[in-house]
């Protein structure tokens, strides 16, 4: 397995006014605000996100793409939702998808506060079985509306295919237009006899292999087999004191 460089963040080109880095606990809050307006509130009803349900990203392959500096200096900052103005924000962007608030992540959006982070690009990873061979299902890859057409998009997935590469993984599918996916090598040669649990366009599942033959004889239904989420634990209550 090819040794994959511990670097936080990678720096785009010069001409690019952002960085990709590894997704935080603090992202939770602007992430799914992304999401939502990307792909609409209806988007947990979409037949991949049953194979993200109550998982967790493949470890090492969750990506933010991220804005910083001056809220003056950040392109379209007075109408950003997701950018964190207030002490509130600060707070609130700290929790994790469990809404608990641990130091690390309190530390963090203090300083994304001072800084004025902004995530505008998303992008995950996932442990699948595809008809019983180990793979990996991108998505969902979002990018927000005011830096589109910047190589957001373009970066995250190179990123991500190299950090998947490097993990040592063999395969990656997805449920995607052709025409976008294929100038990153992928396509539907090896995704005819795979199914989704849900409906789907077969002409839209594609995949690429990192190690050539990783997709041989994968046949069946993809089924997710990352780890699960611990349910978040629900918050005992005191009993009221009958004698005050």
């Amino acid at each position: 397995m090819t040794a994959l460089r511990q670097t936080r963040t990678a720096l785009t080109p010069k001409a690019a006014p952002f960085a990709i880095r590894a997704e935080r606990a603090s992202d939770v809050v602007a992430r799914e605000a992304l999401l939502d307006r990307c792909f609409g509130e209806n988007r947990h009803l979409r037949t991949c996100q049953r194979l993200r349900d109550g998982r967790a990203p493949a470890g090492g392959l969750a990506f933010s793409a991220t804005v910083e500096g001056p809220l003056s200096r950040i392109r379209g900052s007075q109408s950003l939702p997701n950018s964190i103005r207030t002490t509130a924000d600060s707070k609130f962007a700290c929790g994790d998808s469990s809404g608990n608030f641990p130091e690390d992540a309190l530390r963090e959006g203090a300083r994304n506060f001072r800084n004025a982070t902004r995530l505008v690009g998303t992008l995950r990873l996932w442990h699948v079985s595809a008809g019983g061979v180990p793979a990996l299902m991108l998505g969902p890859l979002a990018v927000d509306d005011t830096f589109r057409k910047l190589g957001v998009g373009t970066t995250l997935m190179e990123h991500a295919l190299a950090a998947a590469r490097a993990h040592g993984h063999g395969a990656v599918i997805l449920l995607g237009d052709a025409p976008y996916y294929g100038r990153f090598g992928f396509s539907d040669r090896n995704t005819g006899s795979l199914s989704l649990p849900g409906p789907f366009e077969p002409a839209r599942l594609l995949a690429l292999e990192l190690v050539a033959g990783s997709l041989d004889g994968a046949r069946g239904m993809i089924a997710a087999t990352g780890a699960r989420v611990p349910k978040p634990r629900a918050r005992r209550t005191q009993p009221a004191n009958l004698a005050a």
